[in-house]
């Protein structure tokens, strides 16, 4: 169906994240802001204040007034309030991950399929303007990938490990790129601050024999978004945080140092908002699907597993030992 008219939505929750999609909304001519939840009403009232818009007093109600839903609550709750949106049908915009169990996420396709709505999950960094202006040099396939990022530490993501936090991410992209889900997963993790893990390596290999191997932490004193690509006579070293690109490639017997202009005028979650939207007008496919959403979860999935089934054997290994 094709919407003429901009698409009523609405925002639940408005804490750092939800309030620039508040205001990331206000300035999309083919949106109309319709109001807000929060869990907090003082939160709630004074971003509606600052933004022109509408505190609503309950979900049920702001449900009830919009044609979509974006949801930047924690994880812990996205299932909740998708399911409940869904139902209704709404269209859905949530935040990455698309829950915080692979059960949930599950459940959350099956029933966009079910009720016919519109899913998009917030793997912001599809929308990154470096890794949009690489892509249009990653032709062919994708031999290698390598990824390291870094945060520091932020207890406003502490809700799930650092897989589900940050390498999340990660996992996406290599997944787009590649294609394919992985056939062989190995990890290493472990945690420092959260009791949780804080810190992980992963090794994925694919069924074509290409492989990646990503890493992420959130306990570092700096911040650090590196993906790199190995293709066909082509390495791409694509600087997420600075949304930069240092391009190597074979021409003859030499290598040639690129580096490919990247168009940083529009932010990223404008340009995954106006996808959504726009999807949602009947104006294309859903940018980053509920199904894509769960495959990058049940990678996760896998990942942590591995993780503490190492960690148990190693336990176990030593208390053999003493």
């Amino acid at each position: 169906m094709f919407f003429s008219e901009p698409v009523r939505v609405g925002v639940v929750g408005v804490g750092y994240l939800g309030s620039l999609h508040v205001k990331r909304l206000k300035e999309i001519d083919f949106a109309h802001l319709v109001g807000i939840y929060d869990i907090n009403p003082s939160r709630a009232g004074e971003v509606a204040s600052e933004y022109g818009t509408v505190a609503y007093p309950s979900l049920q109600a702001l449900i009830e007034d919009v044609e979509a839903v974006v949801i930047a609550a924690p994880t812990t709750a996205h299932y909740e309030i998708a399911r409940e949106s869904i139902v209704k049908g709404r269209h859905v915009f949530v935040e990455k991950p698309l829950t915080d169990s692979l059960e949930t996420a599950r459940e959350i396709v099956q029933l966009s399929k079910r009720y016919g709505v519109k899913v998009q999950v917030g793997h912001i960094e599809r929308f990154n303007p470096a890794f949009i202006a690489a892509k249009e040099y990653i032709e062919g396939r994708v031999y290698f990938i390598e990824s390291v990022r870094m945060s520091v530490y932020n207890p406003r993501g502490t809700d799930v490990d650092v897989i589900l936090d940050l390498m999340i991410h990660d996992i996406d992209l290599t997944l787009s790129l590649m294609g394919e889900e992985p056939e062989s997963v190995s990890a290493v993790g472990i945690p420092v601050i959260t009791g949780d893990i804080d810190i992980a390596n992963v090794r994925l290999e694919f069924p074509s024999g290409s492989a990646a191997n990503l890493t992420a932490s959130r306990v570092s004193l700096e911040k650090m978004r590196k993906f790199r690509v190995f293709v066909m006579d082509r390495y791409l070293s694509i600087d997420l945080y600075r949304r930069r690109i240092d391009m190597v490639q074979k021409v003859g017997d030499e290598l040639i140092p690129y580096f490919p202009p990247v168009d940083a005028t529009k932010d990223a979650i404008t340009l995954e908002l106006e996808a959504f939207l726009k999807a949602v007008r009947g104006e294309g496919e859903v940018a980053v699907s509920a199904e894509d959403g769960y495959r990058s979860m049940k990678v996760a999935d896998t990942i942590k597993r591995k993780i503490y089934e190492r960690i148990r054997r190693v336990e176990g290994d030593a208390d053999t030992r003493s």
